[in-house]
């Protein structure tokens, strides 16, 4: 199975004065069904770049959880962790894909700006567009604009982006947490797929 690289959340563990990287395990299991395995990465900021290099990647994931440190989030390491990811991605032409946090990561560092709204934490709504479809939800933060170079695939009813692709590099961004599903969405399948098998 071709590998992909995940980067995790911080969890804080104030009574064992302990900051642990986690990953949810289903995003194991949606890769899989995928076709790729999942490599979860160290929340160890730009020295990253070295331990990526050790492995022979077919693209990089940015996972949900922990909010940017921009938006008041307490994992400064995982911002720096994902911001070399980034540049190692963009550097060696991997596709990377972000979701939720990850296309919040993805709209920051490309110069957009992420507002608070109200009936996105835990719910499900519609989105339309070229993806159109009802999908999970469960953020506060939201796109109204996507930056430059970004084309936009899916928003919610209230003109939130829910998707969007840039147009020029292999990055992809979703909203939604295809992961949480019950039954993965045959569409995030083929969309992820897509996307990672392009090299």
């Amino acid at each position: 199975m071709k590998l992909i690289a995940v980067s995790q959340r911080v969890d804080i563990l104030a009574d064992r004065n302990e900051r642990r990287d986690a990953l949810d395990q289903r995003y194991a299991q949606l890769l899989a069904a995928a076709g790729f395995a999942a490599v979860p990465v160290p929340n160890i900021g730009a020295a990253v770049t070295d331990w990526l290099a050790t492995l022979p990647l077919a693209g990089i994931l940015l996972s949900g959880g922990n909010d940017l440190v921009e938006q008041g989030g307490d994992a400064p390491e995982r911002d720096a962790t994902e911001t070399a990811l980034l540049a190692y991605a963009q550097a060696h032409d991997l596709p990377l894909a972000g979701i939720c946090r990850g296309l919040q990561f993805l709209a920051v560092r490309f110069g957009a700006t992420l507002t608070k709204k109200p009936g996105h934490v835990a719910s499900r709504h519609l989105i339309d567009g070229a993806i159109a479809r009802e999908v999970n939800s469960y953020h506060c933060w939201c796109l109204d604009e996507a930056p430059a170079g970004w084309e936009v695939l899916g928003r919610c009813t209230d003109g939130s982006i829910e998707a969007m692709r840039h147009t020029e590099q292999p990055l992809l961004a979703l909203m939604w947490h295809p992961e949480r599903e019950s039954s993965y969405h045959p569409e995030d399948i083929t969309l992820l797929a897509n996307h990672w098998n392009r090299n």
